[in-house]
C-alpha cells in the first residue's frame, strides 16, 4: 500500500516555505508523505494575460501549463522554478519526508479539489499562512473547501507582533 501523503499549499510568488517546517512536523508525526501544492496567483489585471497564456498552452495539460506560468513569472524576476523546486524538495528530505511538487494556475478551491480527485492518498490539507493571511480565502470559501475535500482541513496563520 502506498503511503498516505499530507497536501501543502502555498502559493508561488509569496515566502514558499512559510509554514512549511510545520507541515512537515505534522506530516512526520502522521507518518505521512507530502505533497506540496504550488499555487500561480497573480493580480486581477494580469489575470486576462493569464488566461490568454494558459489558451495558448490549451493542448498541454494544466499541469505543465502552471507550470510554465511560474517558470515565466521567475524568469521576470532573475529567479528560477526549478532551484525553487529543489529547495523545497530537500528540506523535506533533510526531514525524512517523502515529497511530491504539483503546479496550478486555478482559483485555490479548484485547485485544492483537482489534486485531491488526482490523488487519493491524500488524508489531510494544510493551508500555508499566504493562502489564509489578508482574506486571500474568505470564511465562505474557507467553508466550501471544507465541505468539498472530505478531508480535514488545518489553516495557519502568521504570529502577531508582541508589543
Amino acid at each position: 500500500m502506498k503511503q498516505r501523503q499530507l497536501l501543502f499549499v502555498t502559493y508561488h510568488d509569496e515566502n514558499l516555505d512559510e509554514g512549511l517546517s510545520y507541515a512537515l512536523d505534522l506530516a512526520k508525526t502522521m507518518n505521512d508523505g507530502i505533497e506540496i501544492l504550488l499555487i500561480y496567483k497573480r493580480k486581477v489585471l494580469e489575470r486576462f494575460e493569464d488566461m490568454m497564456t494558459a489558451v495558448t498552452f490549451a493542448e498541454a495539460d494544466l499541469h505543465k501549463t502552471a507550470r510554465e506560468m511560474i517558470s515565466d513569472d521567475y524568469k521576470k524576476k532573475d529567479e528560477d522554478y526549478e532551484k525553487k523546486a529543489d529547495i523545497l524538495k530537500e528540506k523535506c528530505k533533510k526531514s525524512g519526508i517523502p515529497a511530491s511538487l504539483s503546479t496550478a494556475a486555478t482559483d485555490t478551491v479548484t485547485a485544492i479539489k483537482n489534486v485531491l480527485r488526482q490523488n487519493t492518498r491524500i488524508d489531510m490539507v494544510v493551508l500555508s499562512p499566504s493562502i489564509t493571511n489578508d482574506g486571500n480565502v474568505t470564511t465562505r470559501v474557507l467553508n466550501k473547501l471544507v465541505k468539498t475535500a472530505s478531508r480535514p482541513v488545518v489553516t495557519m496563520a502568521k504570529n502577531g507582533h508582541v508589543a
